[in-house]
Parts: structure tokens; sequence; C-alpha cells
């Protein structure tokens, strides 16, 4: 079993539920229509990973605020990295197809450590940088749905397990990336830094 780091061990992570469509603006630059409800997909232990590969020209990126689930409560966050295969996703989308191939590919999910979270949910913000450039930004008042009310739609028809995780969506500035690239994704309560994670991308081996 993949695990991540928390609290000064690695624990292992059943599976990771990610929320699709869930910033206005980057449903905008993928020219996506507007859902009329929570989009959910999942991601397999299998796709958890420490590095961050370069696979593909069409290989993008999306950064994102994730959540450590335990006793079905939010407990702690982190910042990762949904990893997608953009040119199978848009294939797959034009057949109505499932997103698996493009989506739940091992080394798929990126993650920082994560931190225990007792700040009040609505502070939390993210930035990802890339070769010291400023490309996604993200916070709370940004969401089309909120954490708890993501918690709460999937606990309607799934099961969340101890250390489950939840990928809460990327806004705007998806795109591809490079080899030798370096990424550093921030999590902050306000302007206090919760989690930094570095990345330099390496040669899929």
């Amino acid at each position: 079993m993949k695990t991540i780091h928390y609290k000064n061990q690695q624990i292992e992570v059943s599976k990771v539920v990610c929320i699709g469509r869930n910033y206005v603006e980057h449903i905008e630059e993928l020219g996506n229509e507007v859902p009329s409800s929570m989009v959910v997909f999942n991601k397999p232990n299998s796709a958890i990973g420490s590095k961050l590969y370069y696979f593909s020209s069409s290989c993008r990126f999306e950064g994102e605020i994730c959540f450590l689930i335990n006793d079905g409560k939010i407990n702690a966050v982190g910042f990762g990295l949904d990893l997608t295969h953009a040119d199978i996703q848009n294939h797959l989308k034009s057949k109505g197809l499932p997103w698996e191939r493009a989506k739940a590919f091992d080394n798929s999910a990126i993650f920082s450590e994560f931190v225990p979270i007792c700040e009040d949910l609505s502070s939390l913000k993210m930035k990802l940088s890339i070769n010291n450039k400023l490309v996604q930004f993200a916070t709370y008042d940004l969401m089309m749905y909120k954490p708890n009310t993501m918690l709460k739609e999937i606990q309607n028809f799934m099961t969340l397990e101890d250390n489950d995780i939840i990928m809460s969506g990327t806004p705007k500035g998806v795109s591809t990336y490079s080899m030798g690239d370096v990424f550093v994704g921030e999590i902050f309560s306000g302007d206090r830094l919760l989690v930094q994670k570095k990345w330099v991308v390496e040669e899929f081996k």
C-alpha cells in the first residue's frame, strides 16, 4: 500500500476522492460546462506517488488543497498535484467514457505532508509556483463546493475510511510541464504558511 506523511509517520491511504470542476475560472479555461451537481471521481491507492515525473508533452498538472479524513471528519490539510493525460481525457470525454486511463494512472496523485488543521477552513488558500513563477492560486471563497459540503456529499454514497484523502479541485492556471521544472506547492491559513513542498520534475523510469 502507498503511504503519505502525517504526524512524523507514514500512513496508508485507501483511496483518493477527487472533486472536479470546483472553480468557475478553471471550468471556463478548459471550455467545460458548469456542472449542475458536484463532479466526483476516484484515484486508487496505486496512483499515489512521492516524485513528480514527466510522462509526456500532453500531461497536465493541477494543484489542489487536499484534506485528510479521520472519524468521518476533516482533520488535516496538505498540498496535492492531480496529474492528467489531457489528450487521453479529451478523447474519452468526446466518447462519453470514464476518465480512469487519464486520471488514475500510477504516480498521478502527488502529495506534500499533511498537517493537522485547527484553523477555520475558510482561511485556507493555496499557491503553486513553477520555476519561481506563480501559476495557480486558490482560496476557500473561490470554491463552488466548500470542504464540508464536499464531505457531506461524498458520504451520501461512499464510505470514507480513516486516512482517505479528498482533493478539492483545481483553480485556473493548469498546463503541461517539462523535465527539470521546479514546483513549489504551499498551503496557507490566512498569511501563515502551513505546508510547503518542492518537487523537481524527473524522467519516468
